[in-house]
């Protein structure tokens, strides 16, 4: 999403929570979660100090540990989030940090479990532990430098988005003015170069010229990792069924979103003058201004229902098959009216899954939507990795001044 909004009483008394009752052997169908920005959420509300919070009490956000067990979540991406604002070093920077907070999020309570491997999903999840991924959300921290992205990797991040809300030196945003018509040659490599190293390339985020770049040169299945269908909710960030199709060839994953204007076509015509202004926020509180600005003048918002995220599942089973759709929440710390209704924090999961059961989806086909089908698309990418490593070494590819100065 594009930034956080306020975390309610997140700020409760410090303390870890002692291991609960767990779900691993839970008959229930079981989440993996594409997006949740809990990490910048964190930072915004403790300075990156942990111990004034207690993700193992419920509190009045949308995120926490029991929400987390309640909603059957079995492994869950956090976005280590860059504002696009900042680029080169600053950039870099914060990224770090971003993975810091994340880490000694996971760290600090027995009930997650970093994975950085399909394996380690499998024993997070044997264990009844909730497997923490971390993905990055805006490639532009990696300072056109590959061996920056190298270190991102063996820092843990096993995904990153190309883009966020505005285009950099070699790729092009759904929600910018484009400068390269998608991808740069520098941009292509980057995409290859993941593929290598074993990160999933995710598409969220960027333009469509850029999807369709990334899916030419794509040696591995890509994924969306929190985005919607383009044809029900017009929004540039949603996939075109064009996209959808060749999704479904590469092997990748679109894992739908419940944030509204992605969701809900008024909704998306009622926030339309935000994108623009929101794209190069670097804080919260310049978000809120923007925000509440944008509320005085247009008004109360349509709001997103679960009916409405359900339309999106099954669009993109429709047109990229049901092998090739999963769930990417993008919890942000909102409450109303930036959440859907019915799926306002990680405990309401099992609700869109009762709401798709009783439109007669099957039991194999929901737990494929839950967690099998990203897990068959993770597990191709390790492999694509490892075949990749055997035939050619690190990338060295540096972007060129052209590129660069593309406008």
């Amino acid at each position: 999403m594009m930034a956080p909004a306020l975390f309610g009483s997140l700020l409760v008394a410090p303390g870890m929570l002692c291991a609960q009752q767990v779900r691993g052997d839970d008959p229930e169908i079981w989440i993996i979660d594409g997006h949740n920005d809990l990490p910048l959420v964190l930072r915004e509300k403790t300075g990156g100090d942990l111990g004034k919070i207690d993700l193992g009490a419920e509190g009045d956000g949308d995120t926490d540990i029991p929400k987390l067990r309640e909603g059957n979540v079995g492994a869950q991406f956090w976005s280590v989030y860059v504002p696009s604002g900042l680029s080169g070093l600053e950039a870099v920077r914060y990224q770090l940090e971003q993975i810091d907070i994340a880490r000694r999020m996971i760290a600090g309570y027995d009930e997650f479990a970093l994975a950085l491997t399909v394996a380690d999903i499998e024993k997070a999840r044997a264990e009844g532990r909730i497997a923490s991924l971390l993905g990055m959300e805006g490639a532009h921290p990696i300072a056109n430098s590959m061996a920056v992205l190298r270190a991102y990797y063996d820092l843990g991040v096993r995904y990153a988005t190309l883009t966020h809300s505005a285009g950099h030196d070699w790729a092009d945003s759904a929600t910018w003015p484009p400068r390269h018509g998608g991808l740069t040659p520098f941009g292509k490599e980057v995409v290859r170069e993941m593929n290598r190293l074993g990160m999933l390339v995710d598409l969220s985020h960027v333009s469509a010229d850029a999807m369709n770049d990334a899916l030419d040169v794509a040696e591995a299945p890509v994924i969306f990792s929190h985005s919607s269908a383009f044809a029900l909710t017009r929004h540039p960030r949603n996939v075109p069924d064009h996209v959808l199709r060749r999704v479904a060839a590469n092997g990748g994953i679109v894992m739908v979103t419940f944030v509204p204007p992605y969701v809900n076509e008024a909704r998306r015509r009622h926030d339309k003058p935000l994108e623009e202004k929101i794209a190069k926020i670097t804080s919260e509180a310049e978000f809120r201004a923007v925000l509440e600005a944008h509320r005085a003048e247009y008004g109360k918002p349509p709001m997103s229902s679960i009916a409405d995220v359900a339309d999106h599942v099954e669009h993109v089973a429709k047109i990229a098959g049901k092998a090739h759709v999963g769930i990417g929440g993008d919890f942000f710390g909102a409450g109303p009216p930036d959440v859907t209704e019915g799926l306002e924090d990680v405990s309401r999961y099992p609700a869109l899954i009762a709401e798709l059961r009783g439109r007669g989806w099957s039991e194999p086909d929901l737990a494929a939507l839950a967690n099998g089908n990203f897990l068959r698309v993770m597990r191709e990418a390790e492999q694509a990795a490892a075949r990749l490593q055997a035939s050619r070494p690190p990338s060295l590819a540096t972007i060129t001044m052209d590129e660069a100065a593309s406008e």
